[in-house]
């Protein structure tokens, strides 16, 4: 594997020795992977330190509430984002030498935003009578999932993304998450604190989102978030709002779909799985994030922009497809002594859950590539909806008919389908359109 990949690295000189402008080497690409790389221990690594001693302290079936009430979060958080991480950072990317169209997209997104965050809290209070059998009289974890949920979703991490500028505000997100993980050791001792976990990561991640708002308006003057720009940032963020709704439904949406079809300890054992594979799967996510923007600005150059674009996109496909496999077999190997290190005894029908989903590896790291670092900057937004919508119709449907049966197993192989789905999907596409990336940074047609 490695001398395949060392090969592919000394016989394409788009990647070694091109190291102009354009060149994957070039304009900071590689110090804002580094940067979005701390972003990302913050996200994976530093939850990977907390699932074994909350495994432990909470028990399977705290854990499995804790973990509920965090996908239900996420569903609330996702609303309140909107899309905007990809919609908005398109945006930058393409004003970035205008302060004036920087501060009106900042202000808008933050607009729509809070308009967005009103919204969530008058459909929190409408639903929590429907959800307290769910959460097992837990009150206090549903409101902590609340506020975990709205303060995170205000982070500008998206606006430094577009201008290729995240080292800061990554060290600042990495800072904040540190700080969340000494407290969450020292606070929370037992099952009666889950919802302690919620509240001490919500805070570390308030105080992060102001300091880095404060970094953005010392470079853009402040603009009321007036109404024509909140509804054009929400017209702008809509088909990718769509996007991520579809995604949540074999995603984030997984671990709540089984909480309300399995007992507690099924989502134990299924979101312990889930977070080790995601830990794994974050390795590549740094990567993909860089491209983005890079990839948004150069197919907008003309033919030789997209094609040069196309030899970005081939390059991460074989990066990631190659490091997909390689993580993917490590992980299914390892399943045992991951379950047992990471969430200790107890949690023994995690394994075989562990390993359907190391089948995820892989597969999402060609589908960012083929979805989001190449289809999206094109304006693909339509036929990447329409994939990812199918597959999270394909998820719920085979959830229904799995989860009540197999409970995290099901669900397990639910999603590994689903996955399948997108990538074979987006594939097929660009091939029947001529749009492959593979042809393209060839010389095929632009």
């Amino acid at each position: 594997m490695k001398k395949n990949l060392f090969h592919f690295f000394l016989s394409n000189p788009a990647w070694v020795t091109k190291v102009g402008p354009r060149g994957f080497l070039s304009g900071g690409l590689v110090p804002n992977i580094l940067a979005l790389y701390g972003v990302h221990v913050a996200n994976y690594l530093f939850p990977l330190l907390t699932v074994p001693y909350l495994a432990r302290v909470l028990g399977p079936k705290e854990w499995g509430l804790l973990a509920f009430a965090q996908a239900f979060a996420g569903y609330l958080q996702l609303v309140v984002e909107y899309g905007f991480g990809l919609s908005a950072t398109r945006q930058v990317a393409q004003a970035r030498d205008s302060l004036k169209g920087r501060a009106e997209i900042l202000a808008g997104v933050l607009g729509a935003k809070l308009l967005l965050s009103l919204l969530i809290l008058g459909l929190a209070f409408a639903i929590a009578p429907l959800l307290r059998d769910r959460f097992h009289g837990h009150t206090p974890l549903f409101w902590a999932a609340v506020f975990w949920a709205l303060v995170g979703a205000y982070s500008p991490l998206w606006y430094f993304q577009g201008l290729e500028r995240m080292r800061l505000v990554a060290l600042l997100d990495v800072a904040s998450r540190a700080v969340a993980l000494v407290l969450l050791f020292l606070l929370v001792k037992g099952p009666e604190d889950a919802a302690k976990v919620l509240l001490l990561q919500g805070g570390a991640s308030l105080g992060a989102t102001a300091l880095a708002l404060w970094l953005a308006y010392r470079e853009v003057p402040w603009v009321w978030p007036r109404l024509p720009l909140v509804a054009q940032a929400l017209r702008t963020g809509f088909s990718l709002f769509l996007f991520r709704g579809a995604v949540s439904l074999y995603t984030l949406g997984n671990t709540f779909i089984l909480g309300l079809l399995a007992p507690p300890q099924a989502v134990g054992y299924y979101a312990g799985a889930e977070k080790i594979s995601k830990a794994f799967l974050g390795l590549f996510s740094p990567i993909g994030q860089a491209l983005y923007p890079r990839i948004g600005h150069l197919v907008h150059e003309g033919r030789e922009g997209v094609r040069e674009a196309a030899r970005l996109a081939r390059g991460g496909l074989y990066l990631l497809g190659l490091g997909g496999v390689a993580l993917g077999a490590f992980v299914w190997l390892s399943a045992p002594l991951l379950v047992r290190v990471l969430l200790g005894a107890g949690y023994e029908e995690a394994v075989p859950v562990l390993r359907i989903l190391a089948f995820l590896i892989p597969l999402i790291a060609l589908s960012q590539v083929l979805g989001i670092q190449w289809m999206l900057p094109q304006g693909m937004d339509r036929p990447f909806n329409a994939i990812i919508m199918g597959a999270g119709l394909w998820n719920l449907a085979l959830a229904l008919l799995l989860a009540p049966r197999l409970q995290h197993l099901g669900m397990a192989m639910a999603v590994v389908v689903a996955e399948v789905w997108v990538t074979v999907a987006m594939w097929v596409y660009l091939r029947r359109r001529g749009k492959d990336p593979l042809t393209l940074a060839k010389g095929g047609e632009a």
